[in-house]
């Protein structure tokens, strides 16, 4: 199905998975600590401008050792804290006394007249489409995780409707908006452009935005939205992926055509997503290679960019800019951000099952790779500093190739001279992603995935896992259930699983989508759909399915 994880190892080598749950937890008890110690530490502070709002808000850096301060903060990184924490577990609404999650209300632009959430408390849209829709998506997942932060519900709903009226405005009467650009101006109500670069991924985010608000208030307006977007893509010639928007439309693709019977084709966006041939970006796509002696499949990021400074010409004779032997550069905030969307895609659309469980196995492995300890000290740019003892905060990214090392992990800071460490917080604050995602088994290299903790706004649901087996026989693992006499059902052979001595099994290759189900539940088919006391547990019984 997801042709670019063909490629990937069904076991990664070496394999060494991280507890992403416990890095999560230390990464928020280690940024939000006021009394840290040590270089460019603490990193919080307080922002007491009370610009937007009448309180005192707070700031993160985005790279260690970057100018802090007042309003020297952006929302992708410090709502990606908050909502990453929560993901793990964390309660941010109320946390030592503080509700962090009322403070970002912050970044709802009141005072500039915009009145829209953007990337900083100031700024007015019209730059990039991505900075501009993303910290929208970020704060309706914490809308969503806190139905009691009625600011957020309202915030939500008036951003919503305003980029409802934007994606209208860029249809100009035709039904289908034209995203071909590089951002909205809202002031004077039309696209902008700058004759560089387009980002067309912006219909992706826009259907999320709008779908998300349509199951939050049922208003027929932004289905009529999120249908045109996903339109705009079908006709959209080649691939439309730039940054990190274009996944949560294959997710909204599927749920459509589950929820609503829709009929959006979910295998060229989600394929869209890994291949790296974007019409706009070229190279922008999931890795599916090793570099060095290390598996670094399933990191998402450049296929292409260039392992060597670009004033510093070849590495040897006969190289060139693509040659893939030297090309690649992959980035923690995409690789974490990219389950988001996908994890949950397979709960309505169990066809890429075991795709998305073996790339998320290969990238929940190689994702160590961003930090510190990973890697020896000549595969890294700043190996003379160590930030904390839990090695919670990440490089940037991690290149294929530099001053002859691979791989080497390294970031932008020091290369473009916006600070002097590429160790930073603008990604490591997405790990809380993995963190409520991923748990794992106590078979090595069987991770539990969870669906349900990045659906947002799903309709009622029994817990919802994945299971991807890496190896060449069936194995099994703790089913897990929370008491005795629970059934699971598996979305993907559509049938009710035996469990023997607490035991599931999972067939070699292969994935299981188990939903936990009560002992007494009755299941019912209706409309090619199977229910359990009238809770769906199965959007395509027609596709293969039989009874229970």
């Amino acid at each position: 199905m997801i042709r670019k994880v063909n490629q990937m190892p069904n076991m990664p080598a070496p394999y060494k998975m991280r507890d992403w749950r416990e890095v999560s937890i230390q990464y928020d008890r280690l940024v939000f600590d006021f009394e840290a110690q040590g270089n460019f530490f603490p990193l919080i502070w307080w922002d007491r401008s009370r610009r937007n709002v009448n309180r005192d808000t707070f700031g993160l850096p985005s790279y260690l050792g970057a100018s802090g301060g007042t309003e020297s903060h952006e929302a992708i990184n410090t709502v990606a804290a908050v909502l990453g924490a929560t993901l793990a577990g964390v309660d941010k609404f109320n946390q030592n006394g503080h509700n962090w999650v009322e403070m970002l209300e912050g970044y709802f632009t009141v005072e500039n007249g915009e009145r829209l959430f953007l990337n900083r408390t100031f700024l007015k849209a019209g730059s990039t489409f991505w900075y501009e829709l993303y910290p929208h998506i970020l704060i309706y997942g914490l809308a969503a995780c806190y139905p009691e932060a009625t600011g957020l519900q309202a915030i939500m709903r008036e951003t919503s409707t305003k980029w409802r009226m934007a994606c209208e405005s860029l249809a100009a009467g035709s039904g289908v908006p034209d995203f071909n650009h590089l951002a909205y101006d809202f002031t004077l109500g039309h696209a902008v452009d700058n004759e560089r670069w387009k980002e067309p991924d912006a219909a992706a985010g826009m259907a999320w935005i709008q779908y998300m608000a349509y199951t939050r208030w049922g208003d027929d307006r932004s289905l009529v939205a999120a249908r045109s977007c996903l339109e705009f893509l079908k006709r959209f010639e080649g691939n439309s992926f730039y940054e990190v928007l274009l996944p949560f439309g294959a997710y909204i693709a599927a749920r459509m055509n589950a929820e609503l019977g829709d009929m959006h084709d979910v295998s060229k966006l989600v394929n869209d997503v890994f291949e790296g041939d974007s019409a706009c970006r070229p190279g922008w796509g999931v890795i599916a290679e090793n570099w060095g002696g290390y598996d670094c499949h399933g990191l998402c990021g450049s296929l292409t960019d260039w392992g060597q400074r670009w004033d510093a010409g070849p590495p040897e004779e006969g190289w060139a800019a693509s040659d893939p032997i030297r090309s690649g550069y992959a980035f923690a905030a995409n690789t974490f951000a990219l389950a988001a969307p996908l994890v949950p895609l397979v709960r309505y659309d169990s066809r890429f099952a075991a795709d998305i469980g073996k790339w998320m196995l290969n990238a929940a492995n190689a994702a160590r790779l961003f930090y510190p300890r990973a890697l020896p000290a000549e595969q890294q740019s700043c190996a003379f500093y160590r930030p904390d003892p839990d090695d919670v905060i990440a490089y940037e990214g991690l290149r294929k190739w530099w001053d002859e090392q691979s791989p080497y992990a390294t970031g932008d800071a020091i290369r473009y001279s916006w600070g002097s460490i590429d160790i930073g917080l603008y990604g490591s604050s997405h790990v809380g992603i993995f963190g409520g995602i991923i748990e794992q088994t106590e078979v090595e290299g069987i991770l539990r995935l969870d669906c349900l903790r990045t659906d947002f706004f799903h309709q009622p649901a029994y817990p919802t896992y994945l299971y991807f087996n890496p190896y060449g026989e069936d194995r099994t693992v703790a089913a897990n259930l929370p008491h005795p006499g629970m059934r699971c059902y598996d979305a993907v052979t559509h049938r009710l699983l035996p469990i023997r001595e607490g035991q599931l099994l999972i067939p070699a290759h292969g994935a299981v989508l188990t939903v936990v189900l009560p002992e007494d539940g009755e299941i019912t088919d209706r409309d090619g759909k199977r229910y359990c006391n009238g809770i769906i547990i199965d959007y395509a019984i027609d596709n293969g399915g039989t009874s229970c």
